[in-house]
């Protein structure tokens, strides 16, 4: 296949395996834009030609069942996920449903913008959507890919934030992102620490581990939500006198819906919260996936295109 007919993408060929391919470019349907990716983060309008936009891990929704219906549109039980259901942003093109994409501000870089697509979205939402409001304590737990987006929202949301996370030498960097308070939970009881402050209003839970999630728990005010956006295979266990006494709450969050895309991108433009990011050119994509797996990227990882050999079309 020649150049002109096809473009190059990174897709899975086995469980944590990557291959670099071409694959033939093909037009959209009605509904559907094709999208020339200039850069991808590892993890409803009329769109015009050229315009800059983005795409999620939801990748749109039906809009015509029972929970598009009544406004829930990331309970979709048509939505596709990018990556999936479709292919994804390990390439130089891709086909998605104009109603999943988000629109990135003239003033905000494409790669500054793709990690806000995912990591940036499911964050800022979560602590959008929650109970609390200016002034009260927010915790953050854990400040990686997720949880250092999620220290930088809550400050200029206007919360006192403390950011929870394991050893004395990650404080200098949650001072730095915007926490007014470090809880090393090697050193100290996080719950403890946080009932210190008052309690927290809202525990934003971004790294995994159940048992982490239990003991943070008793850490919040009467009334507090501990909401979860970090995916961990353990088990939660709760005993449930810490819900009942002091009527807590824990609550799931998933990403957000395409409005919430692009108050995120807005938002960070206008306060400028940004992911700490490395770039990797797609090509070593499969480099990229390696060490982001291993746990040793800073903090998270975008494939860049070049843009100048990938005109338009």
């Amino acid at each position: 296949m020649d150049s002109a007919s096809t473009y190059q993408a990174v897709q899975a060929v086995a469980p944590r395996r990557l291959a670099l391919v071409r694959k033939p470019i093909r037009d959209p349907r009605p509904g559907e834009v094709r999208i020339r990716v200039e850069a991808c983060g590892g993890c409803h309008s009329d769109w015009v030609v050229g315009q800059r936009v983005g795409v999620g891990f939801l990748g749109g929704f039906c809009g015509y069942r029972e929970f598009c219906r009544a406004g829930e549109l990331v309970n979709c039980r048509n939505q596709e996920f990018t990556g999936i259901h479709r292919d994804g942003g390990y390439a130089e093109r891709l086909i998605a449903r104009a109603n999943g994409l988000m629109s990135i501000p003239d003033d905000l870089s494409s790669v500054n913008a793709a990690p806000l697509l995912c990591a940036g979205l499911t964050t800022f939402s979560a602590l959008r959507n929650s109970p609390a409001k200016p002034g009260d304590l927010v915790a953050v737990l854990g400040i990686g890919g997720l949880g250092h987006l999620g220290v930088q929202y809550a400050r200029h949301m206007g919360f006192e934030v403390a950011a929870i996370a394991r050893g004395a030498d990650k404080a200098e960097l949650a001072k730095k992102l915007g926490a007014h308070h470090y809880i090393d939970n090697a050193a100290s009881n996080p719950a403890d620490a946080l009932q210190a402050l008052g309690g927290a209003k809202v525990i934003l839970i971004t790294a995994s581990g159940g048992k982490t999630v239990a003991e943070t728990l008793k850490g919040l005010r009467p009334g507090g939500l501990s909401v979860i956006v970090g995916v961990s295979p353990d088990p939660i266990e709760i005993f449930g006198g810490d819900l009942i006494f002091g009527t807590r709450k824990l609550a799931g969050a998933l990403t957000g819906d395409p409005e919430t895309g692009d108050q995120t991108l807005r938002f960070s433009a206008l306060t400028g919260v940004s992911a700490m990011i490395e770039t990797v050119p797609l090509e070593k994509a499969a480099d990229a996936y390696t060490r982001m797996m291993a746990g040793k990227a800073q903090l998270r990882m975008v494939l860049t295109m070049d843009v100048e050999s990938n005109p338009p079309n």
